[in-house]
């Protein structure tokens, strides 16, 4: 009799070439799944206040907020910070690497107060015996975003720079020598396909192509910061970045993959790279290849880091990256102060 051997999933396949994070604060589905990290947002953490799972987390986090002092909004908005960092204690529970904790929405275009804020989230984790080297600070990837990101990189706090849709973003977020980049794939697709008024391919999708271009920027440049895809719409995005160096991926579509057979294909590899460059610089002029329309600027010094006339303008002239960035503070801003508004009424 001859034994069939049972080929791995297209999810046990993308391990081999791929850190997975899950996009998740579902405890039992992260401990069913064995992710290497975790990333949470101030939605995720929303979540998990009717959470029977988080229920001690919270009921934790409200017994110590009631035993501080200070004004409604103030206790709730500390109390709030708390359950943040509770949930990311929990998550480390259960993976080896890192978990990603999200600096307020609010404070995206504020580099002192995001720093201050990082520093705070850092110094909590600490008080819970982990130590910086296991977690990510999330940052939008404004310009204020970005230097602060080069703060607190040069103090040893690795960052992940989230809502990142343009090169821009990209150039400027490697010059600052952040951890780690999310490009967000879903995002980039849904306006896409709303302003086109069609669906893509996974090879013709704007935000996988987008990812791909990145990636081969990075590494054909010697770029060390990571490339994390993530917004995920369907399991055809993730299978056509298979090989990109994480891929935060939310539950069900890592279910989807792990119920999948046959063979997955890996697209991306750091030695496939193809060597390009983003910019030229000639005669005092630097020319920024961005997209569809290039940006050529005068440039104190062409050859060096993109500044923030450059960056503000190459984002000005794409309409999808300014809208959906916008629409992503707002949204986890919008978050945020419904997470406080509910804690202030169980704390009363």
């Amino acid at each position: 009799m001859t034994l069939t051997t049972r080929k791995a999933s297209k999810l046990d396949q993308l391990r081999a070439m791929t850190t997975i994070v899950a996009d998740t604060g579902d405890l039992g589905a992260v401990a069913r799944l064995k992710p290497v990290d975790c990333t949470t947002n101030p939605t995720i953490v929303l979540k998990a206040i009717d959470t029977p799972e988080y229920r001690d987390v919270v009921d934790e986090a409200l017994a110590w907020g009631r035993k501080q002092s200070g004004d409604d909004a103030r206790l709730a908005a500390a109390t709030a910070d708390r359950l943040a960092v509770s949930v990311g204690v929990e998550l480390l529970r259960l993976v080896p690497g890192f978990v990603s904790t999200e600096v307020d929405a609010n404070l995206s275009f504020n580099i002192r107060a995001s720093v201050a804020r990082a520093r705070q989230i850092i110094h909590a984790y600490k008080q819970r015996g982990i130590g910086p080297e296991r977690v990510l600070i999330k940052l939008a990837s404004t310009w204020e975003g970005i230097r602060a990101a080069e703060i607190l990189q040069r103090e040893g706090v690795k960052c992940n720079m989230t809502l990142l849709l343009n090169r821009a973003q990209a150039i400027a977020s490697a010059e600052a020598h952040a951890f780690l980049i999310s490009p967000f794939v879903g995002r980039i697709y849904d306006w896409h396909k709303k302003s086109g008024g069609r669906d893509f391919t996974a090879d013709e999708d704007p935000g996988v192509r987008f990812v791909r271009d990145i990636y081969g920027y990075y590494k054909s440049n010697g770029i060390e910061t990571i490339v994390m895809g993530a917004s995920f719409r369907n399991t055809g995005q993730i299978e056509a970045l298979a090989g990109c160096d994480r891929l935060t991926i939310a539950p069900s579509l890592m279910d989807a993959l792990a119920s999948e057979g046959g063979d997955l294909k890996r697209v991306l590899a750091p030695a496939a790279a193809e060597p390009r460059s983003l910019r030229t610089a000639e005669d005092g002029i630097c020319h920024w290849f961005v997209g569809e329309d290039d940006v050529d600027m005068k440039h104190p010094d062409p050859a060096g880091p993109m500044d923030e006339t450059i960056f503000r303008w190459i984002m000005n002239e794409d309409a999808m990256a300014t809208e959906k960035l916008a629409e992503g503070i707002r949204v986890f801003a919008n978050d945020l102060k419904t997470l406080r508004r509910r804690i202030a009424k169980r704390l009363q």
